[in-house]
């Protein structure tokens, strides 16, 4: 099992740059920056003189300070119209990256703010963190890669300010490491029963209970859209589906409460409607909604908020194929009641949160001021539609008047987890009603999301069909606010690693 509970280095706060035991100062440079100290200032200025380029570079410098060398990585210029926060992750991530290329096991790394960008300091942190990950089945296969180094100090100005930034950083962080955990590893190595098991372990002894349903017979009764695409890898026990329910209770009165459903699908073969030409390699990752929805739990357990509940579903499936899976025409009646038709068994994604989305639904019927969510690396489209990096948020009727987007996209903003906003149409409802007598919903049609108009948008209208959300709009005496998050293009594909995308806006939205 991998240690999803502690950092494999230590993490230390250091008052300033001439602090001793470390072998290098990891420095974030950008124009018109106010140095702190005396030292680095002159190594700075003496050695962006003699060659300007470095102010965009990463280099290495030689100092009289105890570390005795300097890491110099540029955040700038900074352009104020386009460029945002995450050119402070994009330095401290390259910075560290650089320094452990250079043999330095021991960084310290300089924390400064910037007029601009309240979270610039947290966001370097996060970055340099980030830089030191190392992939779950490394760690297991390979332990002589761990740790890339033996302690990581920190330096900010402010003593009281930089305390609160490492304990906030490492908790981010410790969500962000669940995230990949599930996310990178391999269809096997993180299957079904081993999500499972990974989650007992990461939330042994924590405020975050669990409830797993494995029973065949439960899901065909309670959730039949999922147990259509579990069917073809029921047959083989290691790939058998789990929902995993996960809940926390604040200490203090609850007045919010926030509820996720993350797609977890370990392995999509496509089914039926297999994958060709090679697009199957990489689709591991398509777990990584479910994989951040549990990142953000962690982040809960550790943050405890006093205010608000949290309650998360993971739809754990591996979309197989053979003489056992669900099928194109299939008719299905949905947990919602609603019967819905099968256009393509590569749209499982949509199937696998569908019922579990409806039960959310039926609980925040009774919950205080509830907010739904739908988190899941779904449709290409939407990767094409904002590029790599972006999440896409969508709001019901509901969701749009309580602010539900801006509210993420702010928290993006801040985080350096950026959202985009799009809108549920009536198009895309209409796109997916019935179309022959009787049908309720039509899953999806038979082109990719990458060629069918508004291919992002309309999985989010399915969802609210399907799962019975649609009958809670605006006008209803119990409006319910629901958005759904594409990650496709935020969440990380292969080879690059899980990102752990949207957790840092979640938490910032709901948490902090």
């Amino acid at each position: 099992m991998g240690d999803c509970k502690s950092f494999s280095f230590e993490i230390k706060q250091e008052k300033d740059l001439a602090a001793t035991g470390y072998d290098a100062i990891v420095h974030i440079h950008w124009p018109q920056q106010k140095e702190h100290h005396s030292k680095l200032q002159s190594a700075l200025a003496g050695a962006l003189k003699r060659d300007p380029s470095l102010a965009s570079e990463v280099a290495i410098l030689s100092s009289d300070l105890p570390a005795g060398r300097i890491v110099l990585s540029s955040a700038g210029p900074l352009d104020p119209d386009y460029d945002d926060v995450r050119s402070f992750r994009d330095a401290a991530y390259k910075g560290v990256k650089r320094a452990l290329k250079a043999g330095v096991k021991k960084p310290l790394i300089h924390l400064q703010g910037h007029p601009d960008y309240e979270d610039a300091e947290l966001v370097t942190l996060l970055g340099a963190l980030e830089a030191l990950h190392v992939p779950i089945q490394i760690r297991e296969l390979k332990p002589e890669n761990l740790p890339k180094i033996e302690q990581l100090g920190v330096v900010h100005a402010d003593a009281t300010k930089g305390s609160k930034l490492i304990e906030l950083a490492k908790a981010l962080e410790a969500g962000r490491r669940v995230a990949r955990d599930i996310g990178d590893a391999d269809p096997e190595r993180m299957a079904p029963p081993k999500v499972q098991q990974y989650l007992e372990e990461a939330f042994k002894e924590s405020s975050i209970s669990l409830k797993v349903i494995e029973d065949e017979k439960e899901f065909a009764e309670n959730y039949p859209l999922f147990e259509a695409v579990n069917r073809a890898a029921s047959v083989v026990q290691r790939h058998r589906g789990r929902i995993i329910f996960m809940e926390y209770v604040p200490s203090g009165e609850v007045k919010e409460t926030v509820m996720l459903v993350g797609k977890g699908v370990t392995y999509d073969t496509g089914g039926a409607d297999i994958k060709a030409g090679g697009i199957m390699a990489g689709m591991s990752r398509d777990k990584c909604g479910a994989a951040a929805v549990a990142g953000f739990m962690k982040v809960v357990d550790l943050l405890k908020p006093k205010n608000v509940k949290i309650v998360s579903g993971l739809s754990m499936v591996r979309n197989s194929v053979g003489s056992n899976c669900y099928v194109a025409d299939e008719l299905i009646k949905a947990r919602s009641g609603a019967l819905v038709r099968v256009g393509n068994t590569d749209a499982e994604g949509r199937m696998v949160m569908a019922d579990v989305l409806c039960r959310m639904k039926e609980l925040a019927l009774s919950a205080v001021n509830p907010h739904l969510f739908t988190v899941a690396t779904l449709t290409g489209h939407a990767h094409l539609a904002v590029g790599e990096g972006y999440s896409i948020v969508m709001d019901n009727g509901p969701a749009k008047k309580a602010g539900t987007s801006k509210r993420l996209v702010t928290a993006g903003d801040a985080l350096g987890d950026p959202f985009e906003v799009s809108t549920i149409r009536r198009e895309d409802l209409a796109f997916h009603r019935g179309k022959a007598e009787g049908d309720d919903v039509m899953q999806c049609n038979n082109a990719p999301s990458s060629r069918t108009p508004r291919g992002h948008q309309g999985p989010a209208a399915f969802l609210l069909l399907s799962s019975g959300l649609e009958g809670h709009g605006s006008t209803h005496e119990k409006p319910i606010p629901y958005s759904h998050l594409d990650i496709a293009g935020s969440g990380g594909d292969f080879p690059n690693p899980a990102t752990g995308a949207p957790i840092l806006a979640l938490a910032k939205a709901f948490l902090l």
